[in-house]
């Protein structure tokens, strides 16, 4: 950890915390946004600068022995965001999947609970649980991003909604229909209230040009394997970059790389090469808001 960064040991009030994530997607600086699965994860993305963390909700369900697409409780999905939320200084935005309910109400509540917990932004997804090939109704949609909206608004809390759509990710209809299905719903999305606008399934740069020139709000993009570089996407106008359950799994390929040397070479250089000490994995857990 010798090339970690120092972070203040101070809480902001959680109003503050959210104007500080808000700002973020104003600004003209592409940032990416790192999701956290644990409190050591966050600490660590925290320590190494980043200024908010999202969370994965595919990394929380996997570690808690769930696979992902809503299979786990919302409770134990809250009781992680909360811990995060308390554990770092940084904003966190919450990934919810799809709102865990049907009906607008059902949503603003989860929405209530996940600014309960401390979290200051949410994802919200368009895909059915279950459904690769199928997207809620578009009108039904918007309507639980007003709710949603309108659940922060009484809070008081400038709370980040950003809508996502699964039309690139799961690939539904014909790939030239695409665009035009991904524009029509995230500028609707928008017209709703949505703060930001997630298309994951992205990478080409011809694509993604189009998507930040037909929305009318910032665009998250997801990455992953043959994702272009961070100055290429600020070049394109891409406002924010998530990374998605992609260190959490990185992080379990590394466990299977050094199993499989410990069970093949019986060495334990992966094991202990670079590993965190144990003062400071303990540190990554210690209070600093007490």
């Amino acid at each position: 950890m010798e090339q970690s960064r120092e972070v203040q040991n101070t809480k902001k009030p959680q109003l503050d915390v959210a104007r500080q994530f808000s700002e973020l997607h104003t600004a003209r600086k592409t940032f990416i946004l790192p999701n956290a699965w644990d409190v050591p994860s966050a600490r660590i993305f925290e320590e190494a600068g980043f200024p908010a963390i999202a969370t994965t909700s595919g990394g929380i369900a996997n570690s808690l022995g769930y696979p992902d697409g809503q299979q786990i409780s919302p409770d134990e999905m809250l009781a992680v965001v909360r811990r995060i939320a308390q554990a770092v200084a940084v904003p966190v935005t919450a990934d919810m999947e799809a709102g865990y309910g049907t009906s607008p109400e059902a949503v603003a509540e989860t929405a209530r609970q996940v600014i309960s917990a401390g979290a200051v932004g949410m994802n919200l997804e368009d895909g059915i649980p279950g459904k690769r090939d199928a997207l809620a109704d578009l009108g039904r949609q918007k309507e639980i991003i007003r709710a949603v909206i309108e659940v922060s608004e009484k809070m008081r809390i400038p709370f980040v909604l950003n809508a996502r759509t699964d039309v690139f990710l799961n690939s539904i209809g014909p790939a030239e229909t695409r665009l035009h299905r991904a524009l029509e719903r995230l500028n609707a999305y928008r017209e709703a209230g949505a703060q930001c606008l997630f298309a994951p399934g992205v990478k080409d740069e011809e694509t993604i040009s189009e998507l930040v020139r037909g929305i009318s709000g910032p665009l998250n993009i997801l990455a992953t394997v043959g994702t272009p570089r961070l100055n290429v996407l600020q070049g394109l106008g891409v406002t924010r970059v998530s990374l998605g359950s992609g260190p959490m799994r990185a992080a379990l390929g590394f466990v299977a790389r050094m199993s499989s040397q410990l069970r093949e070479e019986g060495s334990f250089d992966l094991m202990t090469e670079g590993a965190v000490s144990y003062p400071d994995a303990n540190r990554l857990v210690q209070s600093r808001f007490a």
